[in-house]
């Protein structure tokens, strides 16, 4: 690769790990790379992985109107879930903008909130707004509960062959597992990814100290270190927008295409009245589109999508494939719902591209790519 090893510093896994390249993501600093991100990408989805979740923040909900309370903040069902279960969510602002988004954990006598660190500070502030008479505390954990991630078609069999055996569960569900693998840490939760993920993700959250042996041991059984470049390649070809990125505060719910995130029968929450507007009275003009180029293009975000001579749209994440067979260039951004039809033409600046399906698939991907030099 060219590039001088270096040992990160601040948070995250790169304070324990020698990385090719480091640096900040998500609101934390994190290993960017450990090989080819490229290479990387490919054992994602192919094999197995194993990446660093610093960037991720967790908030503990106790108290006895902590389920009642957070229904009424979110726009997803936090009140019917069951324990060990959880959801994706927004936070919306009064006028239905979003503010944030988050899981939202049920773990019995408290919930867990997971988001972003970059998003701790805003989300924290207001939980506290909001909290007036509501019996409701609440607890930054992010000192003392991290999280790796494990992904891959032979994610679940590194897992076991690791030691940390685990029955199947279901997407968003979690379960207290005890590693009987040389790491020998306490304890750990396994969180099962979403149904959005393109392939089978773990996290397992757990105590900084044991997170050095963790990842020492899966390694060991065959999960290969990737950096948040692969991850980020991963997550645009999946079609998952990031909040700061494809998600900003400009932007209502609808216009997201995360229905996930929505549920129209939970009763009243912050900016409720807008979405439940948008809903009763027609979709919203624009949405979340994929947009697929044949071969690497400098394409940034910020540029204009343009059908005939109209701009009807932005890009807001781009990604470029360089794999063995193949290359492509994969973007995130809204376009015109009426436009937004799979299979359409556009214009990305001066680069043509077509209106593609989100998660993009294998056989899209492949259509629309170019050979790639020998």
């Amino acid at each position: 690769m060219g590039l001088t090893a270096l040992q990160a510093s601040g948070e995250g896994l790169g304070t324990r790990f020698t990385a090719y390249q480091v640096g900040k993501y998500r609101g934390a600093t994190a290993a960017a790379r450990f090989s080819d991100p490229q290479a990387e990408f490919a054992t994602l989805r192919s094999e197995c992985a194993v990446y660093d979740l610093g960037y991720r923040a967790k908030i503990s909900l106790t108290g006895g109107d902590r389920v009642r309370w957070l229904n009424g903040m979110v726009t997803n069902n936090v009140r019917d879930l069951a324990v060990g279960q959880g959801v994706y969510a927004f936070l919306l602002n009064p006028q239905g903008h979003i503010l944030g988004d988050l899981y939202a954990y049920n773990r019995g006598e408290s919930i867990v909130v997971d988001t972003d660190r970059s998003q701790l500070e805003k989300i924290l502030a207001t939980v506290d707004h909001y909290i007036i008479m509501d019996d409701v505390e609440v607890k930054d954990l992010s000192d003392s509960l991290t999280a790796l991630g494990i992904a891959g078609p032979k994610a679940r069999e590194v897992l076991n062959t690791a030691g940390i055996a685990i029955p199947e569960i279901g997407p968003l569900q979690l379960i207290d597992a005890r590693c009987a693998c040389s790491c020998d840490c306490t304890e750990c939760t396994v969180v099962r990814g979403d149904d959005d993920a393109a392939v089978e993700m773990y996290e397992l959250w757990l105590a900084p100290g044991d997170v050095r042996k963790t990842w020492d041991a899966l390694v060991a059984h065959g999960a290969t270190p990737v950096g948040f470049e692969a991850l980020e390649l991963h997550r645009i070809v999946s079609g998952i927008p990031l909040f700061g990125v494809d998600v900003r505060e400009r932007e209502l719910p609808q216009e997201t295409e995360q229905a996930r995130a929505l549920n129209f029968n939970k009763g009243c929450y912050v900016g409720q009245e807008i979405v439940e507007r948008i809903r009763s009275r027609g979709a919203v003009h624009r949405k979340l589109a994929g947009f697929l180029v044949g071969g690497l293009h400098s394409i940034a975000a910020g540029t204009k999508v343009v059908v005939g001579e109209k701009e009807v749209g932005e890009i807001t994440s781009v990604a470029s494939l360089c794999q063995p067979n193949a290359e492509a260039t994969i973007a995130l951004g809204y376009i015109r719902r009426e436009l937004g039809t799979p299979g359409r033409e556009v214009m990305l600046g001066s680069v043509k591209a077509t209106v593609v399906p989100l998660p993009v698939s294998n056989s899209v991907l492949l259509g629309h790519a170019v050979a790639r030099p020998a």
